[in-house]
């Protein structure tokens, strides 16, 4: 490195030897410092932005956001009253059909007057008492009889019915298999209800059986449900890690309109894609992960491209936060495309800055050109949604399919078992499919599970 000398080189020259000699031990040491604090202050800057990332400027869920780190809210103050507007659609308790009906008749007037024409009373108001009734639980006794026969002397001994052999019936193990599957709760938690509430005494094992049996029936289901999703025109994927004994999972979803498909695999590979996609070939809906970027037909999540814009503009240098914001505004006019579609000038014009804008930085080796060198990888990708109606701009349909089972793999640090895995992927292909059509899941296991005790196949047209 040259430094200028604050002297001229004849002053230099008149310098005694010893001095010059250490003058220049002195910029050879100035020179390493200013390259070491150079190092570090990048390497400072690299961990500044890992400790900011958060849900709103990366890839990471909400769930680790730390609670004290949370962004307030502005609350626009508004004029209007709190609570429900005029002209806005009811949201009433609905009148449920009575076990019982009382009349209640006027009593006495305010005159004094107590004698009223019973053929003249009409109903002016109904008033619905809603009570949870003390369950008793419906306990049958199967005794089994035996006898010697009278033409060879054999011992012949009834045997049960095939539906009643397991000691539980339909609507019981569907009860337990809602607790477990559809709310999530631990083994012991269904064991205390079961006590409290019913008032049946249960082993943890016994519940593990009946969890296991409602697995078994629902396995035609999930069949169906991968089956409509591997031949449905537009997917949503995305997927999470998972533990099975402490040993990495990944938890896939393949998500539309109509149905969820569920899949754990110990891979986060291309073969695990294709073990959950077969030969679908629609179009695909996913984040940047590079798996997905070779796919023919594809929409790639906007929202992800937004939070990368969002994290440049959180940066201390001018000019990475000056393109974090502009590609970040560029992106959320892309998105709002979806919901108003530009006409020819519109997307002329956006469509001629936004390029502008991201080749400016193409060639940059910060990461505002990691960025934009990722959009023009992906620039085919972009506006999918425009040119096929139903497809969404961002992937947040298969992110939040996956977040109950986030919550699951939190709450219960994964499963123990590779049967355990095959009740978490069935039990939520169920629940996710039956919210997305707006079925009740109770009903629909009670059909499945008495199917099965009976050894037929449930109905599953409404799929």
């Amino acid at each position: 490195m040259a430094l200028k000398r604050p002297f001229s080189e004849l002053d230099w020259q008149l310098t005694p030897e010893p001095v010059r000699h250490y003058i220049m031990a002195l910029e050879r040491t100035l020179f390493d410092m200013e390259q070491r604090i150079a190092l570090h202050e990048k390497r400072l800057e690299k961990l500044e932005v890992r400790t900011r990332k958060n849900s709103h400027n990366s890839s990471k869920p909400p769930s680790s956001d730390p609670p004290f780190a949370r962004k307030k809210r502005k609350q626009k103050k508004s004029k209007k009253a709190k609570g429900g507007q005029k002209g806005h659609k009811p949201h009433q308790q609905q009148v449920l059909d009575p076990t019982e009906s009382y009349w209640l008749t006027p009593q006495r007037c305010s005159c004094g007057h107590s004698a009223f024409d019973q053929e003249k009373m009409k109903t002016f108001y109904v008033h619905q008492h809603i009570e949870l009734p003390e369950i008793e639980m419906q306990v049958n006794h199967y005794l089994l009889q035996q006898c010697d026969c009278p033409n060879c002397g054999n011992v012949v001994k009834a045997m049960l019915p095939p539906e009643m052999s397991t000691g539980y019936g339909p609507r019981f193990t569907a009860f337990i298999g809602e607790l477990s599957g559809i709310k999530g709760m631990s083994r012991n938690d269904v064991k205390k209800l079961c006590e409290s509430v019913l008032d049946i005494p249960i082993a943890t094992g016994t519940i593990q059986k009946i969890v296991d049996r409602t697995s078994n029936a629902l396995l035609p289901v999930y069949e169906r449900i991968g089956q409509i999703a591997r031949r449905f025109w537009c997917n949503y994927i995305d997927e999470t890690s998972w533990f099975k004994q402490n040993d990495l999972h990944w938890l896939w979803a393949m998500v539309n309109e109509r149905v969820a498909f569920y899949r754990i695999d110990p891979h986060r590979s291309k073969a695990a894609f294709e073990n959950l996609i077969q030969d679908w070939n629609g179009i695909l809906v996913s984040d940047g992960y590079g798996l997905y970027q070779k796919w023919v037909h594809r929409q790639t999540c906007l929202a992800h491209l937004i939070r990368k814009a969002d994290a440049l503009t959180e940066r201390k240098k001018p000019d990475l936060r000056r393109f974090g914001e502009i590609v970040a505004a560029w992106l959320r006019q892309l998105v709002s495309f979806a919901k108003e579609p530009p006409d020819s000038k519109q997307w002329s014009d956006f469509y001629t800055f936004f390029l502008f804008t991201v080749s400016l930085w193409e060639e940059d080796k910060t990461d505002a050109g990691r960025l934009a060198r990722q959009i023009v990888r992906e620039m085919d990708s972009l506006w999918t949604f425009l040119d096929h109606h139903g497809v969404e701009p961002t992937n947040n349909r298969a992110e939040r399919a996956l977040r109950f089972g986030v919550l699951w793999r939190k709450r219960s640090l994964g499963t123990q078992s590779e049967k355990g895995n095959r009740w978490v992927e069935r039990i939520l292909s169920l629940k996710e499919t039956c919210r997305l059509n707006e079925k009740p899941t109770f009903p629909f296991l009670v059909e499945c599970i008495a199917s099965y005790f009976r050894n037929i196949m449930p109905d599953l047209s409404w799929i």
